[in-house]
């Protein structure tokens, strides 16, 4: 069986950064799915288009290619987030980038991903699986301070509302809404600093590799 770790949870809970570290520790390739939906949002608004356009969003969707998403620093901006949780709502956005996202997951070896659906959608037989969460307060700070420091001028106040939104709307879609799955651990990283949170979620794969026999 391969070692396929899927980390989920909501914007600036800190699962980005834990599964980055796991494939890191593990050797295993990673994507952040978020990055699909943020490249998909970007492309549209680059085209003139409207986030409101649900076909446009799934044209833009099957044109992605993976080689382009590393090297895009508008992709973690605030204005990429907001795009990507408008168009992650359309269900021909999402059809476009499943079979992308399986076969990552499906890779020898396993993989690493992290997004919303992974542990219910993508990867459901995924024998890691990880809910990465923490208060919208905290995840509103940190996310604050990371686009601060980038030189984005916003309210923290703005930056809350802005988490609570899209929390509303990633776990209020019909289609693949965000949603812990069963047979997740849940991993509150509120009051946990990167090496506690990074090394609880070691335990709780490797507690999942003893299970699988991996």
């Amino acid at each position: 069986m391969n070692l396929v770790i899927a980390v989920d949870g909501p914007a600036a809970s800190g699962k980005g950064t834990i599964a980055a570290r796991l494939a890191a520790h593990y050797g295993l390739p990673y994507l952040d799915t978020g990055l699909l939906y943020r490249a998909v949002g970007l492309a549209v608004l680059d085209a003139g288009g409207d986030l409101g356009d649900a076909e446009a969003a799934a044209e833009a969707a099957r044109a992605l290619d993976l080689t382009t998403l590393s090297d895009n620093p508008r992709l973690t901006g605030r204005g990429a987030g907001e795009a990507a949780s408008r168009v992650a709502s359309y269900p021909g956005v999402r059809a476009a980038l499943l079979k992308l996202q399986q076969d990552f997951a499906a890779q020898a070896g396993g993989a690493v991903l992290d997004g919303r659906d992974i542990g219910t959608v993508i990867a459901p037989e995924a024998p890691a699986k990880l809910y990465v969460a923490a208060t919208p307060e905290v995840r509103a700070e940190r996310r604050w301070k990371q686009l601060t420091a980038r030189g984005e001028v916003i309210a923290f106040e703005d930056m809350l509302e802005d988490i609570r939104r899209r929390d509303a709307r990633d776990a209020g879609r019909d289609d693949a809404p965000m949603v812990q799955a069963e047979d997740a651990v849940l991993l509150d990283t509120t009051d946990l600093g990167i090496e506690a949170a990074f090394d609880a979620a070691r335990r709780i794969v490797e507690a999942a590799r003893a299970r699988a026999g991996i």
